[in-house]
């Protein structure tokens, strides 16, 4: 992804050294990975999500606790612990309880482990942290950085599967595909009540908001169903020769950007300055009846807002698989929200990023990760969060 920033007050700041923001998911780095004099019988702790029997039943689930991302016995025949739990919450919590003398900390984006500065300061062995996927929002960088820990993640792993699908997001929004299949559910049969709210995705205005390897291949993917303009907003102005091939113009200001876009797919990080960014405010800016689909994080937008403006008919629908609080409360205003229609709400569990492709590539990458630490090599610059003591 791109560093996302804008011309609105929530992007208008300055950064410093000490910035997460400016040097946090820009494709480069800093500094080149630690290398410890001895990774001999470390301690490493994963937290995965629970994958019951269906985790049984398919072995290609790597990123479950049933499965533990297929390195057990390669972790084993080193003579490394490996732990891998998802009990997460709280200070009892199996998560909070073995970091305590772990050295290395495996987590994911699907099913975060939330890694705070108090949490570090009890960690002192963490030496590095490697998240499953791509996204390391859940740790805090800055503090990661003063407790000389690094972050790593697996850049790309799962870029074309959130990519996809957003594209199918977008198209079960635009063409009313919930209420229809719930209908069918139903026994029912009224094609008028969901032609009512259908549209076609051709003539229309699509914007992405973030314009970064997945912003990017979205556009890609839609350009062939003829929209009437591709549109991207975000800090950085993309090469000549990209814009040409996608079709896309930037829109530097973002409340015109939003004023002038049908749908709207986010594929921005996650960080202050985008943190609550779509909310009622901007949320006023947008077309009336416009379409959001958030594959990116679900804090970004306003939780309340989102759900009120769906219900007014500010927005038609919303659409993703992200969320602001992982796994999410079963009073989650996104499990129930409805426009006035009774439909517009495809929100699903976090697992775009998680498809049995993804998964193999983003196990594939931890253990490349993984091995080259304990043998003191490189790290692909591209993986490299934060380094050895600086971003």
């Amino acid at each position: 992804m791109s560093v996302l920033a804008a011309s609105g007050p929530a992007f208008k700041r300055t950064f410093g050294r000490s910035s997460t923001v400016s040097r946090l998911l820009n494709g480069r780095t800093l500094a080149h990975s630690l290398n410890r004099n001895s990774t001999a019988g470390m301690k490493i702790l994963a937290v995965l999500y629970k994958g019951g029997e269906a985790a049984k039943q398919e072995p290609r689930l790597l990123g479950t606790v049933e499965n533990q991302l297929g390195i057990r016995e390669w972790l084993q025949s080193q003579g490394h612990e490996y732990i891998v739990t998802d009990d997460k919450e709280g200070p009892q919590s199996v998560f909070q309880q073995q970091l305590k003398d772990a050295d290395i900390l495996i987590t994911t984006p699907f099913h975060p482990g939330y890694l705070t500065p108090e949490l570090m300061a009890k960690a002192p062995k963490l030496k590095l942290c490697v998240t499953a996927g791509v996204g390391s929002d859940h740790i805090d960088l800055d503090a990661a950085v003063e407790h000389g820990i690094e972050v790593l993640e697996v850049t790309g792993s799962n870029v074309t599967s959130v990519a996809e699908h957003a594209v199918m997001s977008i198209l079960l929004l635009v063409r009313n595909f919930v209420p229809a299949h719930e209908m069918i559910e139903r026994g029912d049969w009224q094609v008028s009540e969901i032609a009512r709210n259908a549209f076609d995705l051709e003539g229309k205005v699509i914007g992405t908001l973030g314009a970064g390897r997945i912003g990017r291949l979205v556009l890609e993917r839609l350009r062939p169903f003829n929209p009437k303009e591709l549109l991207y907003y975000d800090y950085n102005k993309l090469p000549e020769e990209t814009t040409k091939k996608l079709g896309a113009r930037r829109v530097e200001d973002l409340q015109e950007f939003v004023s002038q876009c049908d749908v709207i797919t986010i594929n921005a990080p996650l960080h202050d300055g985008t943190r609550n960014l779509v909310n009622a405010d901007l949320l006023k800016h947008f077309k009336k009846g416009a379409w959001i689909v958030n594959t990116a994080r679900g804090a970004i937008c306003n939780a309340d807002d989102i759900a009120a403006a769906l219900k007014t008919g500010q927005l038609n629908g919303y659409a993703g698989d992200v969320w602001n609080v992982q796994p999410a409360p079963k009073d989650h205003p996104w499990r129930y929200m409805k426009n006035h229609l009774g439909g517009g709400n495809g929100m699903v569990p976090h697992y775009s990023g998680t498809t049995l492709d993804a998964q193999a590539r983003y196990a594939s990458g931890t253990k490349e990760i993984l091995e080259n630490y304990f043998q003191g090599k490189p790290q692909e610059p591209a993986n490299i969060i934060v380094g050895r003591g600086e971003y």
